[in-house]
């Protein structure tokens, strides 16, 4: 067979070199994943290719399934040569024939050419189909290009047409604004031109003789000077600022003066006018008070108005306040003028009037300086309406001439009550009821009468000492004073002699009731404080209740307490409380001491204890503390360190120089210190109360059961005897302990229980006259008794047989509860 044509090596060779570009793993020409996939998919679609149709039909058998996917739609033929025919004629070989290989190989490759031109035709039409579209857009890519340049020629027109026109309108704009500035500038400086034009028209004006200050252009001409003021003020680089500046201020010095002097005069016409009708008479007179007020109220709207003005520009301008202050000044001192001699003929009028009852004196004196500030805090509101403290300071020294007047009377009162009531009134009906109702316009008379009250309190503590000195702990008490238990029996007796007329005259009111009542001690504290002494209801008072029954000392040290709680600080009142209940204490010690001296120590006991329980009970309502705190300087280690220092032995130390120098350690040990010690006065009461009953309690307990408690003392000194080493005993062998002896001993006993014991509680029933009290002062006395005879009873149990029980005859627990029972 002939050799393959000399190109395919050329051929073969490309190949070979195509192979390279994607070898790996050095790839010549390496393909992106895009790239890739787009030759699978050539690939994928060159594998399908169909199959010739001019192939022999033996040929076509042995295709695979796989080349046979294209359905042939000739018809096969019916002979194989029909197709071969068929086959060379589309080739154009139909009047050839192969015969050799050289015309098969010529033949194979002629196919093999159609086949490729076959397969690649499609390629072709669509890339021709392509190139027109390529062609067409590039056309209209022409056609937009030029249209772009058309349009970019005219934007560069716009932009050069705009551009003028903006000019134009910015040179339009800026000529405007020019325009508006030059009309702003020119408004501004004829503005500014009006303030310093005002200024002659303000001088005509005000060197115009027919200008009044209640004509209607003073005020707006007013208003306008001090717009002008406040202008150059507030441009202190003007030219010519100080030149207006002085001149507005000399127009501003000419209307104040003005204004002044119209209110001056004003002010002082209403005054001569009102001191030239009869000034004899007036001051004197009913209606003088009266007639100050109306004059001025209807004179008050004449200068009001000036006056409001003034007020107004007062807080901008200091000469408006110097002319504020000029007219404060004179109105008030022309208040003064008119106010002075009445305020005092009127106060001596009222002394005179009350020269001896001086809580009435009081009481219309602050009454009638009342009346006097408000009112004339309503004329200065007619003529002001803003206050001015130098009204108060007016006021102030009008109550003062008042408080001239009382000062001397108030300190030569001696008199707790009268000082009590004028505290009662300067405090309560002054302070608490009016000033608190009117603050404001009674805050000078508030001053006043505060300063009165302090020396009212300071003249009523100094009485107070004094009365205290005197009356309570210098009381010198008489004979009737301590005749107890004598005036309990005989108010007792009458007492009961009333009760039985009582009973003879149902009819008739109660006369006892009426005359057992005190009303002084109801008066004395508040309601409750004698039902504390007498917790059951009772219909009477007992005389030892009454109130003319008790002890002087300790009536008046209650009726001080009572007159001074009300009028002094809470302070002052527990420092006088705590001196008045310690001297009424001490008083009452020395009367029981004399009580129990003269009479029986029961008496005074029993005496001690009522009036300590009366005193307890009616200092309860006082709602203070009774606890004060002294203060002393306790020496003693000063005291210490200066025997010390005086030791022979430490002047050896006088000049070491080092910590152990006596003269250092004198100052630094012998510092005195400060102690401060708490006493109360009420705790103080209770002690003495709890100190009376227990010895009213340790004696009746002696005096009923002391042979019992002789004989228990020597039978415990036995068995202590016994108990520490001593010779045993025997008890019913002692000679003082047959039982003999104790039955003597236990007879007496109760004989003396017997006989003594109703007397103590007839006693208790006088003094106390209060069952519940009672029972509680004798309880302890039954428990003594009782546990003495319990003691006995064990001891003779224990000691004695049955026989020498008898003997003795002890009376049993049930016999002595029952002779002890009378008490319940």
């Amino acid at each position: 067979m002939a050799e393959p044509p000399a190109s395919e090596p050329s051929g073969r060779e490309v190949r070979d070199r195509l192979c390279l570009w994607d070898r790996r793993p050095q790839p010549a020409a390496p393909l992106s994943d895009r790239q890739t996939d787009s030759v699978l998919e050539l690939k994928a679609a060159a594998e399908n290719l169909p199959v010739p149709a001019e192939l022999p039909i033996e040929d076509l058998c042995s295709l695979t399934s796989q080349s046979l996917t294209v359905t042939l739609t000739a018809a096969v033929p019916e002979s194989t040569e029909d197709v071969l025919l068929k086959g060379f004629a589309i080739l154009g070989m139909e009047d050839e024939r192969i015969e050799t290989a050289q015309q098969f190989f010529s033949w194979f490759a002629q196919v093999q050419t159609q086949m490729d031109q076959d397969e690649g035709a499609k390629y072709r039409q669509m890339r021709d189909y392509l190139s027109g579209f390529q062609e067409q857009c590039d056309a209209i890519l022409n056609d937009v290009n030029s249209a772009l340049q058309h349009l970019e020629s005219l934007q560069k027109q716009y932009l050069f047409v705009s551009t003028k026109t903006g000019t134009l309108h910015e040179a339009c704009e800026q000529l405007l604004k020019e325009q508006s500035e030059l009309v702003d500038l020119a408004e501004n400086i004829q503005q500014k031109l009006s303030y310093f034009n005002e200024l002659e028209n303000i001088n005509t004006k005000l060197n115009s003789p027919t200008l009044s200050v209640n004509s209607e252009g003073f005020i707006p001409m007013l208003a306008k000077l001090d717009d002008c003021i406040a202008y150059i003020s507030s441009h202190p680089n003007f030219k010519d600022y100080p030149v207006y500046l002085i001149k507005f201020k000399q127009c501003l010095s000419k209307a104040m003066h003005l204004i002044k002097t119209y209110t001056v005069n004003t002010l002082q016409n209403l005054t001569s006018q009102l001191m030239k009708r009869d000034p004899s008479a007036v001051p004197n007179s009913d209606n003088a008070f009266t007639l100050f007020y109306v004059k001025f109220r209807a004179a008050a709207p004449k200068v009001r108005t000036l006056i409001e003005q003034v007020e107004q520009r007062s807080e901008k301008m200091p000469e408006y306040q110097q002319v504020l202050n000029e007219i404060h000044q004179c109105y008030l001192d022309q208040r003064e003028l008119l106010l002075g001699p009445s305020i005092a003929s009127t106060v001596t009028e009222l002394t005179s009037q009350n020269n001896r009852d001086h809580c009435a004196l009081v009481r219309s004196g602050c009454a009638f300086m009342v009346h006097v500030c408000q009112d004339e805090h309503q004329l200065y509101n007619e003529f002001f309406t803003k206050p001015t403290p130098k009204l108060d300071e007016l006021l102030e020294k009008l109550c003062l001439s008042l408080y001239d007047v009382l000062r001397p009377m108030i300190i030569h009162v001696i008199h707790l009550e009268t000082l009590s009531e004028l505290c009662g009134i300067l405090k309560n009906e002054m302070l608490e009821d009016h000033v608190q109702n009117n603050a404001e316009q009674l805050g000078a008379f508030a001053a006043g009468v505060k300063q009165m009250l302090e020396d009212v309190q300071e003249r009523l503590v100094y009485r107070t000492h004094i009365y205290i000195q005197t009356d309570i702990t210098g009381y010198k008490p008489a004979p009737g004073d301590l005749a107890y238990p004598d005036k309990l029996e005989m108010m007792e007796q009458i007492a009961q002699s009333l009760k039985e007329e009582q009973k003879k005259l149902p009819s008739e009111a109660s006369f006892s009731d009426v005359r057992l009542e005190d009303p002084e001690s109801c008066s004395l504290v508040k309601s409750g404080s004698a039902e504390s002494l007498n917790p059951r209801h009772q219909t009477t008072i007992s005389p030892a209740d009454l109130h003319g029954m008790w002890y002087p000392t300790v009536r008046r040290t209650l009726v001080c307490l009572s007159k001074l709680y009300r009028c002094i600080d809470r302070a002052v009142f527990q420092g006088l409380s705590q001196e008045a209940l310690s001297a009424c204490i001490h008083s009452l010690l020395g009367a029981a001491d004399s009580i129990s001296k003269n009479k029986t120590q029961v008496d005074g006991q029993l005496f001690l204890i009522k009036h300590l329980l009366i005193l307890r009970e009616q200092i309860a309502p006082f709602h203070t503390d009774f606890t004060i705190k002294e203060i002393s300087l306790d020496l003693k280690k000063t005291r210490d360190a200066a025997f010390k220092i005086l030791n022979p032995k430490t002047v050896s130390r006088f000049f070491r120089l080092n910590s152990n120098n006596a003269l250092i350690q004198f100052l630094l040990e012998g510092t005195p210190e400060i102690r401060e010690h708490y006493i109360d006065s009420k705790k103080d009461v209770d002690r003495h109360l709890k100190s009376a009953c227990e010895q009213f309690i340790q004696q009746q307990t002696k005096q009923f059961i002391e042979q019992l408690e002789e004989f228990m003392t020597k039978v415990a000194a036995l068995k202590t005897m016994a108990t520490q080493g001593g010779p045993k005993y025997s008890l019913s062998q002692q000679p003082w302990a047959q039982p003999a002896k104790i039955n003597d001993l236990v007879s007496s006993t109760y004989k003396t229980i017997k006989t003594k014991l109703p007397s103590t509680l007839r006693s208790m029933s006088l003094y106390l006259s209060n069952k519940d009290t009672e029972l509680i002062l004798f309880k302890p006395v039954r428990n003594n008794i009782q546990q003495m005879f319990q003691k006995l009873h064990a001891l003779l149990k224990e000691e004695f047989s049955n026989e020498d029980l008898q003997i003795i005859a002890c009376p049993s627990m049930e016999q002595v509860n029952l002779l002890l029972s009378v008490s319940k």
